[in-house]
């Protein structure tokens, strides 16, 4: 007997997933968590009898040879499978996105990569199979996708992804179905608690993006907390919003991330609470827990979070080509032009006096001027960065202060430059081998 599951609290990425193991592996038993989203629970209301789907109850854990599990790589996430964990001669194969370092299942077979939906890795395996993909399979897997990726907007959303899009169209997904199952509900209790939310709001700079963190007191259920954390960024318009929900009968605290910087992953801070998600969205759940102390670890994890190994020191130009303040205008023209660069840093004894671009040149009103010395043209707006920062924090300053380059410096010293053109190589991914 084989079987496949997903994640308790399944969302449309995980059914979607569910469903396209049934296709990828014939005969294969789906079992899906009882605990399910609301808005994925109001779609099999209506569609559950065009999916093979089993309970937990319907399974015999003795029979069971192989299993798939799809949206996840922990055990902890999984309904009741953990006895499944030591079982001799268990195949276990896997179909992941999220983080690989976090999974604790020893699986036989995975497929694991980083995409903005786990659907568009199984697609691979139905397009190869050449698989027929029914139209309202296709609006399911269209629906997963478009989730997964905040209707293609998160930071994870890959090329990929978008490819997929395009191919469930083709299929006949229908967009006017994904619009009344996408769109949470959002009533008077959720509008209550983000007014609450709201009042309440603070700001905060951490690793040069704004954050803001809210502690809310909420009674009995409460469904799509997500959707109101995703109002509650664009209200207070920040880079990062985290709800810390506090159940008032049982101290319970719910936590809900989202990001829209690729510097700052949420999926892996939540996991670090104990929880999932991915760079752009994440929860957890913890009991018995000092909500203060909480966002005081959260902020820990925020200050400690930056998703990019590539730091400004792996891409900045050293050693550095400078100028003296006493050099002439004409020499630094000379120099500008031997170099094939557009701006020089100005140094005097090791100390940073200024920047000369060949902008700095139309402050020249007659020729007489290129005889005098370069102090009097350069920018004295000294913006340095740290050899450790992110690229994108490079980026975030060039585009603040309006210039084309910026001096690395450590320990007071000039260990390199980084420019505009170097940062764009950056992103574009057109790094050196």
């Amino acid at each position: 007997m084989q079987i496949a599951t997903t994640h308790k609290s399944t969302d449309f990425d995980a059914l979607a997933s569910l469903v396209a193991a049934s296709l990828i592996y014939p005969g294969i038993v789906a079992v899906l968590p009882k605990a399910v989203n609301p808005n994925v629970k109001a779609f099999l209301s209506i569609h559950k009898d065009m999916f093979e789907l089993a309970g937990i109850e319907d399974i015999d854990f003795g029979k069971i040879e192989r299993l798939v599990v799809v949206d996840t790589n922990k055990w902890s996430r999984l309904e009741k499978m953990a006895r499944l964990k030591d079982k001799a001669g268990l195949e276990v194969f896997i179909w992941d996105h999220h983080d690989e370092a976090d999974s604790d299942i020893n699986a036989s077979w995975k497929c694991w990569e980083k995409t903005g939906a786990n659907i568009t890795l199984m697609l691979r395996s139905l397009k190869e199979s050449r698989t027929r993909i029914s139209p309202i399979q296709a609006t399911l897997f269209l629906g997963g996708l478009y989730e997964d990726t905040g209707n293609m907007t998160f930071p994870s959303t890959s090329a990929e992804d978008a490819h997929a899009a395009g191919y469930f169209l083709e299929q006949g997904a229908d967009l006017s179905i994904l619009r009344t199952f996408l769109q949470p509900a959002y009533g008077e209790r959720q509008k209550d608690i983000l007014f609450e939310m709201l009042k309440n709001a603070t700001r905060r700079k951490i690793n040069y993006y704004t954050v803001s963190i809210n502690i809310a007191r909420i009674e009995g259920h409460v469904n799509n907390l997500s959707q109101v954390v995703h109002m509650y960024r664009e209200i207070v318009n920040v880079d990062v919003a985290v709800g810390i929900f506090v159940h008032r009968e049982n101290g319970k605290c719910i936590i809900i991330g989202r990001s829209i910087v690729n510097d700052i992953n949420i999926g892996s801070i939540m996991r670090s609470m104990g929880g999932g998600g991915h760079p752009g969205a994440g929860s957890a759940l913890l009991k018995s827990v000092n909500p203060l102390s909480l966002k005081e670890w959260i902020i820990e994890l925020l200050r400690g979070n930056q998703e990019s190994s590539v730091q400004v020191k792996d891409i900045m130009s050293s050693p550095v080509t400078y100028v003296a303040s006493d050099t002439t205008m004409s020499e630094i023209s000379a120099v500008l032009e031997e170099k094939g660069c557009t701006g020089l840093p100005v140094i005097d004894n090791g100390s940073l006096k200024g920047i000369i671009s060949r902008r700095d040149f139309k402050k020249l009103k007659k020729p007489s001027q290129l005889n005098s010395p370069v102090k009097a043209f350069m920018s004295t707006k000294n913006i340095t960065i740290a050899p450790d920062r992110s690229p994108m924090h490079a980026a975030r300053l060039m585009v603040k202060h309006d210039i084309g380059r910026l001096p690395v410096v450590e320990n007071d010293q000039i260990v390199g430059i980084i420019s505009r053109s170097d940062a764009m190589r950056y992103f574009y991914d057109a790094l050196p081998d």
